[in-house]
């Protein structure tokens, strides 16, 4: 069927591009703009899909255009009538988002400094200035007051630039030297340079197209660096690069030939050793390099088995081994260097049932381990003597801990961070064998009004129709009552086994003090209760993670968290694509909706293999070329299944610059929405034209965005103050 423009009243007015088409049929001054329709039909599989917005979609080199072709003024156009409309919707709202921006940023401590990390005599932090968005990257000798190094000037750095973003900076061995990448234009593909810390001289080595860090070996001389495929993005080739010869004459290492694979490159902790990972969704392998001999050839750790996942660390004459071998939730291995293959590996700590072994942190005298057990996070602490053993304790009923930076072996000093949902990050330094600890840092909340007692946080439980029990962290302003009235905003993620961690945030506040409800629902397709969990939201369980999110809002609202007139969802990315599946699935169940970057056309994203990110991902969501797949994608990929009947209000946001979902899987989305739903409730496109993926550069212009989004869901909730 041919969409019309039948629910929208328009006047038409052409803008004329050498082509002579109709870039935007703009409507009234209150209504919507409406995308011109250009049917395109795609033939799969003896499947006939009509996309009439694919003509939204630019290449790199239309973008980079120094004068746009036709095509490309249509895009901007109806990009930017977007862009207008929004702000004609939400402008009285203005003041409000003003205030919210203000009382946000506010809380934040201006002269923020992190937390030392010593390394190799050296004293390393960043630290803000007063109102400045980039931070000055320093040192100090240790254990002198010594005067203060300015490594890296942020604010000098990303003065004047729309969009600034610093990739990560390695300094050499012998003290001298920095190598440090920065990414201009916010596609994540940075520029390396290399400069004398005392001079202050940047040499004319420029290493362009990489991932945006390096790591030198142990000769002053010689980084190692990951270069991207340019048209994918794809993170393929490892080079060498020797300081004072030019880029072409960088040798290449490693070339990772799959194109379900990537690459990285990075050096152990004990310094000894330049590693190579690859990596796809299920399978990985790791190579190595002295690092005292730059030039001696790869070795491999254990050549790759499709879904054999491992990862390693050295310690003494042995790795010590992460891995799925024949243990879901993974077990922790041990193998001379010498003799690294599978079949020389013994076991350390074994594969359990309830306990998903996350990651290892080596020290001289003691192993700790990152575990997961009902969903929370656990530090397991092991002394390598005599194997004796215990947890360090957690007391919120949802939490998230890791561990800081640990760059020194020979110490019983633990770093850890630890935040809850009414707990500001805070910085640990543990003693290992005493178990006595010491907050190093807690993230300081500029409000007369905060303090953690004044909220209250709660882990519940939601059962699916299949009988899974979900979990859902939540928190709110105490004294607040559950009424069944009260706004509750629903987030998750859900995909790639990522948790979705329950952290604080001095900006949600903001809700929380206005009478918000905010919780988290633990959806499949995370690994928040072990690998089965990851592996029943994903390929041909995806929908498991809608459902489970459909089923945790019913919960809410059964239990008086909420109703339905006041339910909002909010997720971003894959979290996106989980927005405009239970948009389409249970359109009714919310009253707003806010979709960041979200992966919405999932079938033709997935079947085009020049988009960045797709080949490694046919692990996650399946490969549409083979038909079992492409059916089951197809009957959940939210652009796709946008029929004619009523949506919620809706927020979308994008990044034109955008490479992992490209600006026009938003922009179609929303276009098809105006065309076919029949209410007359929001729906909002915000385009930041100068930014990607991960939205505005800068300690503050991000802040700008949450308080659009937090005035879209207060509007809703007729809050104006």
């Amino acid at each position: 069927m041919k969409f019309s423009y039948f629910f929208f009243p328009v006047i038409f007015v052409f803008f004329i591009s050498c082509g002579g088409s109709a870039d935007i049929i703009v409507a009234p001054e209150n209504d919507a703009p409406v995308a011109k329709i250009e049917e395109k039909i795609l033939s799969e599989h003896g499947n006939k899909r009509i996309d009439n917005y694919f003509w939204m979609r630019l290449s790199d080199e239309q973008k980079n255009a120094t004068t746009p072709d036709a095509q490309t003024q249509e895009v901007l156009d109806y990009l930017n009538a977007e862009n207008d409309y929004l702000k004609k919707k939400m402008a009285h709202t203005d003041t409000l988002q003003d205030k919210l921006y203000k009382e946000i940023i506010a809380r934040f401590d201006p002269d923020e400094t992190s937390i030392p990390v010593v390394e190799n005599g050296y004293s390393y932090y960043d630290r803000y200035e007063e109102n400045q968005d980039y931070p000055l990257w320093c040192r100090r000798k240790k254990n002198e007051k010594a005067k203060e190094e300015i490594l890296l000037n942020g604010p000098d750095l990303g003065n004047n630039l729309d969009y600034f973003e610093m990739g990560g900076y390695s300094v050499s061995p012998d003290n001298q030297l920095l190598v440090y990448g920065v990414d201009t234009i916010s596609r994540r593909n940075y520029t390396l340079f290399v400069k004398n810390i005392s001079t202050e001289k940047i040499f004319d080595d420029r290493i362009e197209n990489t991932s945006g860090y390096a790591v030198w070996a142990n000769d002053n001389k010689t980084i190692f660096y990951t270069q991207r495929d340019p048209q994918t993005l794809r993170e393929c080739f490892i080079y060498k690069h020797v300081l004072g010869t030019k880029q072409s004459d960088d040798v290449l290492v490693f070339e990772e030939k799959d194109e379900t694979f990537s690459c990285d490159v990075y050096k152990s902790k004990s310094k000894r050793f330049i590693m190579i990972s690859s990596y796809q969704t299920i399978s990985t392998e790791y190579l190595f390099i002295d690092a005292n001999k730059p030039n001696s050839p790869l070795t491999i750790v254990q050549p790759r088995q499709r879904g054999l996942e491992y990862c390693v660390e050295d310690y003494g004459t042995d790795f010590y081994i992460v891995t799925n071998d024949s243990a879901k939730n993974f077990r922790l291995m041990k193998t001379p260097i010498a003799k690294s293959t599978k079949e020389n590996w013994t076991e350390v700590i074994p594969h359990r049932e309830n306990v998903l072994l996350e990651g290892i942190e080596i020290f001289n005298e003691h192993l700790v381990v990152t575990e997961r057990k009902n969903g929370l996070t656990q530090l397991r602490v092991i002394k390598w003597s005599d194997k004796s053993e215990h947890y360090i304790e957690f007391t919120d009923p949802a939490y998230m801990t890791y561990n800081h930076d640990n760059l020194d072996f020979n110490t019983s000093q633990l770093r850890y961070t630890y935040t809850s949902l009414t707990t500001p990050f805070t910085t640990f330094e543990y003693n290992l064998n005493t178990k006595e600890k010491i907050v190093l840092k807690k993230d300081l909340v500029i409000d007369d009004n905060f303090s953690s007692e004044n909220y209250v946080s709660e882990r519940l439980y939601a059962k699916a129709d299949d009988g899974t029990e979900i979990p859902i962290s939540i928190v709110y302003k105490k004294g607040l009552e559950l009424h069944g009235e009260n706004p509750l905003l629903l987030y998750s993620y859900g995909s790639y086994g990522a948790n979705t961690e329950a952290y604080f945030s001095s900006a949600r506040l903001s809700l929380l003090d206005r009478g918000f409800v905010f919780a988290m629902a633990h959806v499949r397709g995370g690994q928040e209760m072990g690998r089965h969990w990851y592996e029943d939201g994903k390929l041909l369980k995806k929908k498991n993670t809608f459902t489970d999110f459909i089923d945790c809002a019913e919960f809410l609202i059964e239990k008086k968290y909420t109703s339905k007139e006041h339910l909002y969802a909010s997720g971003g990315s894959a979290g996106g694509l989980l927005m405009g599946a239970v948009t389409n699935m249970r359109p009714e169940l919310w009253n707003g909706v806010i979709a960041a970057v979200p992966f919405v056309d999932v079938v033709s994203t997935m079947w085009d293999e020049t988009i960045p990110l797709t080949t490694s991902e046919f692990d996650e969501w399946g490969n549409p070329k083979e038909k079992t797949f492409y059916d089951y994608m197809l009957s959940y990929s939210p652009y796709d299944n946008i029929t004619a009947k009523a949506y919620p209000n809706m927020l979308v946001t994008t990044g034109f610059w955008d490479s992992q979902v490209q600006y026009w899987e938003p922009a179609k989305w929303v276009a098809k929405l105006r065309a076919l739903k029949t209410d007359d409730k929001l729906l909002l496109l915000s385009c930041n034209m100068e930014v990607g993926h991960g939205g505005a550069s800068g300690r503050y212009q991000q802040y700008k965005e949450v308080a659009l989004e937090y005035a879209f869901l207060l509007d809703l909730e007729g809050i104006t103050e």
